[in-house]
């Protein structure tokens, strides 16, 4: 059940949709494939977040995409991508990737290892441009680097910290320790923020949140998370109207 105040939502863990196809076990926030709940379909141009596990040696198939803009972000094990643009690559925890759809495209993503399950958030945001030319973008990030503060991995700008997307957007991550306490203030008054915890557990606004607990907010300008207990944060700033 979706908790609603005047200007906020929370998605607790376990009222996500799910599906586990033996080799893929999927949590989905938001509506997808098989799931589908009309008061979850996305938040502002917010479409897809996916908490995959992927057994090894498993994967998905060539599959195409357009006019979307997807961030994968790693949290143990490895992936291998492959692309019509003629990208082959490996990510891995620590690491994030980005891929412009735009007019068009197809990949792949598969599990190399034989023994390991690979963890994952896959990401989908609607774009605010549409029919570019496609594009990818892979890059490592030093995980020490967010103890206590933000660390930015997505922005709107090519020259900016991080990957940058065709969006009004800002991703960052943090590593809190318990009792800990980090602002966040938003880069554009019209944007919301989607919060979501990958482990540990935190506070917003004396909101508890547990590991992947997502809580969206909106007409605000800056929010305070504090750990109650070591905390992994990713948090999503995000138009709330699609352009």
């Amino acid at each position: 059940m979706t908790n609603t105040s005047k200007n906020s939502l929370i998605h607790k863990a376990n009222t996500r949709g799910q599906a586990n196809h033996g080799w893929l076990h999927t949590h989905h926030t938001f509506s997808f494939a098989g799931y589908h709940n009309p008061e979850r379909v996305r938040f502002g141009v917010l479409r897809v977040l996916n908490d995959d596990t992927v057994a090894a040696g498993m994967g998905f198939g060539t599959h195409p995409h357009d006019n979307v803009e997807i961030i994968t972000i790693p949290l143990s094990g490895a992936l291998q991508h492959k692309d019509s643009m003629g990208n082959s690559s490996i990510i891995k925890a620590g690491e994030v990737q980005v891929m412009s759809a735009g007019s068009g495209i197809t990949h792949s993503e598969f599990n190399p290892s034989t023994t390991e399950d690979v963890k994952l958030l896959q990401i989908w945001l609607f774009p605010n441009k549409k029919g570019v030319e496609p594009r990818y973008g892979q890059a490592a990030f030093n995980i020490g680097e967010r103890k206590n503060k933000w660390q930015q991995i997505i922005s709107p700008h090519a020259d900016d910290a991080g990957l940058w997307i065709h969006q009004n957007a800002w991703f960052n991550l943090t590593s809190l320790e318990n009792g800990k306490e980090l602002n966040y203030s938003l880069h554009d008054k019209n944007n919301g923020l989607y919060v979501f915890v990958i482990e540990g557990v935190i506070t917003i606004n004396s909101t508890k949140l547990e590991p992947r607990d997502g809580m969206g907010l909106w007409d605000i300008e800056q929010i305070t998370i504090k750990a109650e207990k070591k905390a992994e944060v990713l948090v999503m700033e995000v138009p709330m109207r699609q352009s």
